[in-house]
């Protein structure tokens, strides 16, 4: 594993190559990203970079993203089934006739969707930016906003607003057993519990802090806590050790008896360092979008970037 790991920061010098990773990627492929973040981060380092090539360590619709902000450079994804059970929950032709039902809306998505939702949105976020954007429209306008329920309720709950949801929402973040996190809580009275938006309503009324992948990093770093229950993709809790190598980070539960007793993104752990050498080596699978899709798509995204510095 060393020798492809010295293999690949080889390479991709000699490519002019930057490798961008999710939090939710296994460790030793975020020990040779150039950039680690959630989604709001990687948008701003994709958007900023001069390098030729992107590699994205990450979903489908990441990789996507970063085309649509960089259509003159080559975006490459070390396996293009890895998708996003959220992204899949939001069919184009189905939205398009929820958004018809609902002419009078402006519409803002999750980034966690395709770039055919994202080609009909009027604002993009992402879990840091969410009340930001939401905010930004004025109150008597209405909102739809998609594809992810919980979010949608949660920032619903924060805001005062009644935006009309699309109902879709993450496996991963669903996937929480709450009588398993109460079990633990008892077992350990002395932690606090960090949970995404994308959480389901009784995952999230546990919770002493909920907010982005980034967001919780920051949490667990300025609290004077020492122990957390997490309730988010396990991936996070490699970056996150990294910042707080004396406290303890307890993963989540989920309802499956798998062999981490938490909850993973099937479709992250697509990605291995193999896959992220030989993607860079064959400078393939490559991600395209359509020119008229991407006109469009690129409008909400370039908004919410805006509204994001």
């Amino acid at each position: 594993m060393e020798d492809l790991k010295q293999k690949i920061t080889a390479l991709k010098k000699e490519k002019n190559t930057v490798i961008l990773a999710h939090y939710y990627q296994d460790p030793e492929i975020q020990e040779i990203a150039d950039y680690v973040g959630d989604s709001l981060g990687l948008s701003q380092e994709a958007e900023k970079t001069d390098a030729d090539i992107i590699l994205f360590a990450g979903v489908h619709f990441m990789a996507e993203t970063a085309k649509l902000l960089n259509p003159q450079k080559k975006v490459i994804l070390p396996d293009l089934k890895a998708g996003c059970s959220l992204a899949d929950s939001c069919p184009p032709d189905a939205f398009k006739e929820f958004t018809k039902a609902h002419s009078d809306h402006i519409v803002i998505t999750y980034v966690n969707c395709s770039a055919e939702i994202k080609a009909m949105s009027d604002l993009v976020c992402t879990s840091s930016n969410a009340e930001k954007i939401v905010n930004s429209v004025p109150e008597n306008v209405p909102v739809i906003f998609a594809p992810d329920k919980n979010l949608g309720n949660y920032i619903n709950s924060k805001t005062g607003r009644k935006m009309v949801l699309w109902d879709g929402s993450c496996i991963v973040h669903e996937a929480f057993s709450i009588d398993k996190l109460r079990t633990l809580y008892k077992e350990h009275p002395d932690t606090v519990i960090i949970t995404h938006p994308e959480s389901e309503a009784h995952i999230l009324k546990t919770a002493s802090y909920i907010g982005s992948t980034a967001g919780m990093i920051n949490y667990v770093k300025q609290s004077a806590k020492q122990k957390f229950i997490v309730a988010t993709e396990a991936g996070i809790l490699f970056k996150m050790q990294q910042e707080v190598p004396d406290k303890a980070l307890i993963p989540a539960p989920s309802v499956e008896d798998n062999t981490c007793a938490c909850s993973e993104c099937a479709y992250m752990k697509l990605n291995t360092l193999q896959k992220v050498y030989d993607c860079l080596v064959n400078e393939s699978p490559e991600i395209t979008v359509s020119e008229e899709v991407a006109k469009k798509a690129l409008i909400p995204i370039k908004r919410m970037l805006k509204l994001s510095k």
